[in-house]
């Protein structure tokens, strides 16, 4: 009996969590008795959501990637670089460590987020028999490490403000920087809007303790 309590949900149990505060309410009230919040028992509309603001991130990294994110100006020579072309001249200066921050930050995060996204919309649609543990696990890896992917960006505003020395040397962000960074948000909206607890609705129970 005891084993039961402790997997059964607050759903069938008739409690359900207030999104803005927290406090735990009873289903059949329509708002939180303390912040007085619509309560929802789930927001089903939040996968579809997170579904087309992933698919829309990962449209925007092909042009992120194709298209030029920098243009130097040399005494009147115009250089563009994209995110490859200037990983490749860092690592031909021999700044190795700075391309390797650039090439996680740019090329390893976005990707990693958007298959692990990916993975794990695809479970709660699809009902994939895959852990849910380890789904919850990945999920918050996915946020944490969201905050990093705009690193690229950075570097390149500080870039920017350094070496712009009027029409000697001028840097610019190029189209592809707007790109960029509407990725990394478009992919920290997916995992914001998303309902997580719709993952353990629709997964099997056998996969609870995987």
């Amino acid at each position: 009996m005891n084993n039961l309590n402790e997997k059964a949900q607050g759903k069938a149990m008739g409690l359900t969590a207030c999104p803005s505060c927290n406090k735990l309410n009873e289903i059949k009230y329509l708002r939180c008795s303390r912040c007085d919040t619509l309560l929802l028992v789930r927001d089903t509309s939040s996968l579809q959501k997170s579904w087309a603001l992933l698919i829309t991130a990962a449209i925007l990294l092909i042009p992120a990637n194709i298209y030029p994110i920098t243009m130097l100006t040399d005494r009147g020579r115009i250089r563009y670089d994209t995110i490859y072309t200037g990983i490749t001249h860092l690592v031909q200066s021999d700044m190795f460590p700075i391309a390797i921050i650039l090439f996680t930050a740019s090329i390893l995060v976005p990707l990693l987020k958007i298959v692990g996204l990916t993975i794990y919309l695809s479970a709660i649609s699809f009902r994939l028999p895959i852990s849910k543990k380890m789904l919850m696990v990945g999920f918050h890896i996915i946020e944490w490490i969201g905050r990093w992917s705009m690193l690229d960006l950075f570097v390149i505003s500080i870039t920017v403000a350094l070496v712009n020395m009027g029409q000697l040397l001028d840097a610019k962000a190029a189209p592809a920087a707007t790109a960029f960074a509407l990725v990394i948000l478009l992919t920290q909206m997916a995992a914001k809007v998303l309902d997580t607890r719709l993952l353990w609705d629709r997964l099997e129970s056998k996969d609870d303790t995987n």
